[in-house]
């Protein structure tokens, strides 16, 4: 049976914006290619993400550390927002005037849609074919750890972007810290600040700035999530369901003070350009190098 026949470009009044490739068509408000290539990630994420993504401290730490670094460090032009799940990001990057694009292979695409993102593509980087150098700048927050072979995966985005374009890129950080819950999200490793630089000079990006952030939830993950893992203590505890994601991501109201404090004082070092020495994730600014 043939497949049904997508128009080949947005309506009259959604912009002339098109990606740097021939692969995609126009479906349903976003740029769409029938190719999927299997990603390490699981199918219920990004729905359990956007139950909680607007209410939750960690969300919305990690987007406050992403602007404060990129006001810092500004792209030249548009920003390619890969894996970009659900919009979280690339919406409030678009809301503080930074032109962007995402890119996000599975229904976090059609969540950005709805989240008023404007320029939508369902697809994996490696199915898009965009064409060499075609972008001024590229993001990947949270996405280089469900990749196998992150230098390749880095190697690409560096061949997508113009030479200098900047790459910015969060990830979870210390391998001391991996538990079952990085199993269940699909992670093959974390990083450190030597593990991560080592990659990205291997891909040909030479690093700008570099810092941990989420200090104070290093004990906690250690001792709630690392410890019993290597311990193999079994848990009660639902890993990846609805509930668990919220409670997760939901803090009790007398830490929400303390916690606050902490993050305004992270926010201030990374302002300042002093990288905090550690944390449960890890932020970089990066430039590509001319091939």
């Amino acid at each position: 049976m043939k497949p049904p026949a997508f128009p080949s470009s947005p309506p009259a009044g959604i912009g002339n914006w098109h990606p740097a490739t021939d692969q995609f068509e126009w479906q349903e408000g976003l740029w769409r290619t029938r190719n999927a290539t299997e990603v390490s990630y699981p199918d219920s994420g990004n729905e359990s993400c956007f139950q909680i993504e607007d209410t939750s401290y960690w969300f919305r730490h990690r987007m406050a550390c992403l602007l404060t670094t990129i006001e810092r460090f500004p792209p030249c032009g548009m920003l390619l927002d890969i894996g970009g799940g659900n919009g979280y990001v690339a919406a409030a990057l678009q809301n503080a005037g930074v032109e962007c694009a995402l890119i996000e292979p599975g229904s976090g695409a059609r969540n950005a849609v709805r989240r008023g993102v404007k320029h939508v593509i369902q697809a994996t980087l490696e199915d898009a074919h965009f064409q060499t150098q075609s972008w001024a700048a590229a993001g990947a927050f949270d996405v280089v750890e469900h990749i196998a072979d992150d230098v390749e995966f880095l190697r690409a985005i560096r061949h997508q972007l113009i030479p200098g374009g900047r790459f910015y890129c969060t990830v979870p950080a210390f391998p001391t810290l991996w538990s079952h819950e990085d199993v269940h999200a699909g992670h093959f490793r974390r990083y450190t600040r030597a593990g991560l630089s080592q990659v990205l000079n291997q891909a040909g990006f030479t690093l700008e700035f570099m810092t941990y952030f989420f200090v104070w939830l290093t004990v906690p993950v250690w001792f709630l999530r690392a410890l019993p893992s290597r311990l193999k203590l079994s848990s009660s505890k639902p890993v990846g369901t609805s509930e668990a994601v919220k409670n997760d991501h939901r803090l009790p109201a007398l830490l929400s003070g303390p916690v606050g404090r902490l993050h305004a004082w992270e926010l201030n070092r990374i302002r300042t350009e002093r990288p905090l020495p550690f944390g449960t994730s890890l932020l970089c600014v990066a430039r590509a190098i001319d091939a």
